[in-house]
């Protein structure tokens, strides 16, 4: 049934809504096809002279989509295929919210094709990159004892255990002493198990037996230097400097340790079902993209060890 008594601005709350209580999906999501709605109704209202009624979103023509991505590539901060091709997914998603929800179609927009984008593959480090990680904290001079043991507690996590940044930061003090095995809520909200080795359980109580602050359980477990709670963007600064120190790429991330604790368990003969469940992916497809990591890995080690390479 059509609404037309919602504004165009409406409209995209409504469908922002939707996306995050219904389709559940993350806050960084929410927010970026927040981003991305505002600029569409933003290029629409300033393309035809006026802000864009919910009628006027049903006769978008493939021409004005067309203008509105060649917009985002162009300018001050112009967008990669990638984000161009997110950006038209995003726009997509948008009217088929409007068609089923409001009663506006706009089927002509499924003749707009975005760029063609060549699938990345994850980008692990070693093993002995992996090591050098989580050990090189306590070879910090200007660290505190408890911050390089938070340090490597956090790093030996997301390796260990396959954990993006923010399911290790969200864990509380109540977890610690971790169990045998974490329940992590991943994207969407989807729940998985993630079984913790002894290094792992060892290097979080080596912090907590070190750390300064009065925790009640329900704070979170790593803590900053002034005690507040220990954000992402610490955990990246931290492992920028470490690669500094160690020669290590601008690809050894945070979350290249997650790609690295796939790689490597498959490397060891784990199955993909396997892997698929402690990483907590939706799709079989998602982690099928460790195969191909692995292949890569096997043919450079044949090239340079092979007589004949």
């Amino acid at each position: 049934m059509a609404h037309p008594q919602l504004t165009a601005d409406e409209a995209l709350a409504a469908w922002l809504e939707h996306l995050a209580h219904e389709r559940r999906l993350s806050p960084r999501t929410i927010e970026a096809y927040g981003h991305i709605g505002r600029h569409y109704l933003a290029f629409l209202q300033h393309h035809r002279g006026e802000a864009p009624t919910m009628a006027g979103l049903g006769t978008v023509t493939p021409a004005e989509l067309r203008a509105h991505l060649a917009e985002r590539r162009s300018g001050d901060r112009p967008l990669n295929a990638r984000s161009i091709s997110q950006t038209l997914s995003a726009v997509r998603t948008f009217h088929a919210f409007l068609d089923r929800r409001c009663g506006v179609p706009a089927p002509q927009l499924a003749l707009v094709r975005g760029p063609r984008v060549k699938p990345s593959l994850p980008r692990p480090v070693s093993e002995d990159q992996a090591r050098g990680l989580m050990h090189e904290p306590g070879a910090d001079p200007d660290a505190e004892p408890w911050e390089a043991a938070r340090d490597r507690a956090v790093l030996t996590l997301l390796y260990g255990c396959g954990l993006r940044i923010s399911e290790g930061l969200s864990l509380t003090r109540a977890d610690a002493p971790l169990p045998e095995a974490l329940r992590i809520a991943g994207k969407g909200g989807k729940t998985r198990l993630a079984p913790v080795l002894p290094a792992v359980r060892e290097a979080v109580d080596a912090y907590l037996a070190l750390q300064p602050f009065p925790l009640e359980p329900g704070d979170a477990l790593f803590r900053a230097r002034r005690g507040g709670p220990l954000s992402p963007r610490h955990v990246q600064a931290t492992v920028q400097r470490l690669r500094g120190r160690l020669g290590l790429p601008a690809s050894a991330t945070p979350h290249a340790l997650r790609h690295s604790f796939a790689t490597h368990l498959l490397g060891a003969g784990a199955d993909l079902r396997s892997i698929q469940e402690l990483l907590g992916h939706a799709s079989l497809s998602t982690t099928q993209k460790y195969t191909a990591v692995d292949a890569a890995r096997l043919l450079d080690a044949y090239a340079s060890a092979h007589p004949r390479a």
